[in-house]
């Protein structure tokens, strides 16, 4: 009797652990919520990585803050969603600190995926707006751990400022506020 319970007990684990593996991915894209998230809530006791969270949360707060601060609230969303975007990107990082933080090198100049992050001024200040501040991270909390999103720019990855003309080969999907957003080349 002992042995049957144990073999069964075997038994759902290893059917648990390959429903996980193969189940646990998919969960990951439809709640938005990044793999690191969705593995440290299956590997701990804790419901979130708390630590893993914070650090999360503070990278995306600060790319709005300094992407979009003086931006609407649907500017602010607009961008988190552009960086979630890249996330899930195979061509970008797999973290949001790591989409914010990449770093391109073109004809040997190191050129920052937002143009704030290589701003050291900017990079290593703490927000000086306080309203601003609280608007981006009630923004990055809604974006990254309740899926906020806007549907227009389910597709977009990139934006400028409306004053600056680079010249993109992208489709265009959208100007939120003084930034005009695009989608990746079909």
């Amino acid at each position: 009797m002992i042995k049957a319970i144990t073999i069964k007990t075997i038994g759902f684990l290893c059917v648990t652990a390959v429903i996980a593996a193969t189940a646990l991915p998919k969960l990951d894209s439809i709640n938005g919520y990044s793999e690191k998230l969705i593995i440290a809530r299956v590997n701990s006791k804790k419901p979130v990585a708390d630590d893993y969270k914070t650090k999360e949360l503070d990278c995306l707060a600060r790319n709005i803050y300094f992407e979009a601060g003086g931006e609407p609230f649907e500017g602010k969303i607009a961008v988190a969603q552009v960086t979630l975007n890249r996330v899930y990107n195979k061509a970008f990082a797999n973290t949001v600190c790591g989409v914010v933080s990449q770093k391109t090198v073109i004809y040997e100049k190191i050129i920052c995926q937002f143009s704030w992050y290589c701003d050291e001024s900017k990079a290593n200040r703490k927000p000086r707006n306080s309203q601003a501040w609280r608007e981006s991270v009630l923004v990055a909390k809604k974006v990254l751990l309740e899926n906020l999103r806007l549907p227009s720019l389910h597709t977009a990855m990139f934006f400028h400022a409306d004053y600056v003309d680079p010249q993109w080969d992208y489709p265009k999907v959208a100007t939120i506020g003084r930034h005009v957003f695009y989608g990746k080349k079909s």
